[in-house]
Formats: C-alpha cells, structure tokens, sequence
C-alpha cells in the first residue's frame, strides 16, 4: 500500500529552510527508503507565496495568485512510500520527521 507523508512547516518566505544536517538526515533516511524498497517518490516543495489555485469547474477558467487557503503552516515536502499497513507508515513518518525535524502528516492512498 501507498502513504503520502506531507513535511507541515511553518517558516513561511523560507524556501529551502532545511539546514545542512537536516539535508543530510533526510538524504540518510531517503537512501534507506531505496534500500527496502519503500521509496516510491520524494520531493521539496516551493514556498506557497509562489502557488498559483486555477479553477475550471465551471468551464470559465480562473486563475490566482497564491495558495487556496492562507494558512501559517503549508507542506514544505513530501514523501510518497510503500508500506505494509499504517503501523509500518507511522514508523517511517517517525523517522522522517525526525531527520527533516518537522512535524508531518501520513495519508494512505485510495
């Protein structure tokens, strides 16, 4: 099964706010992910500031500057892995929250 573990940061106009041994932690614990097999995508996410929300529903195309919602935290990251069940996730959100050093939130996928 697949989980998405979304990094909660706070350092709003802060992009790339990861210091160099939080890069490092995170690049330890990404290779980790590979070697189990876990890994299925990872990436780092600009600052909201740069969002841009389009809307279509309706067919007449609107397109904003900004996030969908203004908010103090946003998700700075991201990791979409493979796990066995939600205890497996948990634990790897654990450890990935420990080596980015940021709260984060575990969703499994449909």
């Amino acid at each position: 099964m697949q989980y998405l573990i979304a990094v909660i940061d706070s350092d709003t106009g802060a992009t790339g706010s990861a210091t160099d041994d939080e890069m490092a932690a995170v690049g330890a614990f990404n290779d980790g992910l590979r070697e189990r097999g876990q890994w299925v995508f990872a990436g780092g996410l600009a600052d909201p500031t740069t969002a841009t929300v389009v809307d279509d529903r309706d067919g007449a195309c609107v397109v904003s500057d900004g996030p969908f919602v203004e908010t103090k935290e946003y998700v700075a990251g991201i990791w979409v892995v493979e796990a066995a069940d939600l205890d497996v996730a948990l634990k790897l959100a654990a450890d990935g929250s420990r080596a980015c050093h940021r709260r984060v939130e575990v969703r499994p996928f449909l």
